[in-house]
């Protein structure tokens, strides 16, 4: 299971003191382990395959991106799959997602994508690719899986949280990297740049083509103050994002990526009372009863050349 960003260790994103020199032997396992696998030949889909992946563990906008992707296909009259693993899921066996499948047995960003085209689940994205493609795919879009080596991917996009980067430059466990900046941007098309680049990140990536996006909170500052609470990659996002739309915040209350929410915490959450928001990846995850009271706030893509997305798309989908 990966580690939840909102519990990562300071010195991931600064490399101060001595953890990081003392882990380095470790990470040079992980970085070894990490290049005889995607170096594995996979199976080759007769169909495009884009994948949208990271070099960090943690959220980055994998999701956000792969389902402007799916959206900007669908606009083309492409018949788009997703695939994705169902981090937070009981299930990991190649699966379509039907509306019976919960948050729970299949993880939340299955449910989200599901909701604008089929979706696949399964740690062999091969499988999954076959399943999707079986029933009728013309292109399909993965949502994380950059390290997987089962499914050969066309394009390959390195999405980069600006305001993270990729924190100290180190590899599991002396930093956040789950293989080197470069050698992921290695096997990409372009890099995705979510966010300003706070931390300098595009200059470890010579040579790689950088597109660039912010995030837009579709929060309506009409509808008065929230509490907001969210277990994603990084919580402090989903804060900001709704502070920029205009939206005043009672309270802001950070939960462990892919969190699942239980009585004591619904009950932590509602001792103050208020109307709440959370993101539409946590609202799946809820209680019934409590996801009632609570409104999703979804987040959307603004891209600064939008131009440049839909030639690279064109390229990879004719």
């Amino acid at each position: 299971m990966r580690p939840p960003t909102f519990w990562q260790p300071a010195f991931w994103q600064h490399g101060h003191g001595p953890w990081p020199r003392l882990l380095a032997p470790f990470s040079g396992l992980v970085a070894a382990s990490t290049a005889r696998r995607v170096a594995r030949p996979g199976w080759r889909a007769p169909v495009p395959v884009i994948c949208c992946g990271n070099a960090s563990v943690g959220g980055s906008g994998k999701t956000t991106l792969a389902l402007d992707l799916g959206a900007r296909l669908q606009a083309r009259g492409v018949a788009v799959a997703f695939l994705t693993r169902g981090h937070g899921g009981r299930r990991h066996r190649a699966l379509r997602v039907t509306p019976r499948h919960s948050a729970a047995e299949i993880g939340d960003e299955a449910v989200l994508l599901a909701r604008l085209a089929p979706t696949y689940v399964g740690a062999d994205r091969a499988r999954s690719a076959r399943a999707a493609i079986a029933d009728g795919a013309q292109a399909l879009v993965m949502d994380d899986g950059l390290q997987n080596p089962t499914l050969q991917q066309d394009c390959g996009l390195l999405v980069i949280d600006g305001q993270a980067g990729f924190g100290n430059a180190r590899v599991l466990p002396a930093g956040p990297l789950r293989e080197p900046a470069a050698a992921a941007a290695a096997r990409c098309r372009a890099g995705v740049m979510i966010g300003p680049d706070a931390r300098d990140a595009a200059r470890a990536l010579p040579g790689l083509p950088i597109l660039r996006a912010t995030l837009r909170s579709d929060f309506d500052p009409a509808s008065g103050p929230v509490h907001a609470f969210a277990g994603i990659g990084r919580p402090e996002k989903f804060f900001a994002s709704l502070r920029e739309a205009g939206a005043t915040l009672t309270a802001a209350t950070p939960f462990p990526d892919h969190h699942p929410y239980t009585a004591s915490d619904i009950a932590r959450l509602t001792a103050d009372g208020g109307a709440f928001v959370t993101t539409p990846k946590d609202h799946v995850r809820l209680p019934a009863a409590f996801a009632a009271r609570v409104r999703p706030v979804g987040v959307r893509l603004q891209w600064e050349a939008p131009d440049e997305i839909e030639a690279l798309l064109r390229v990879w989908v004719p």
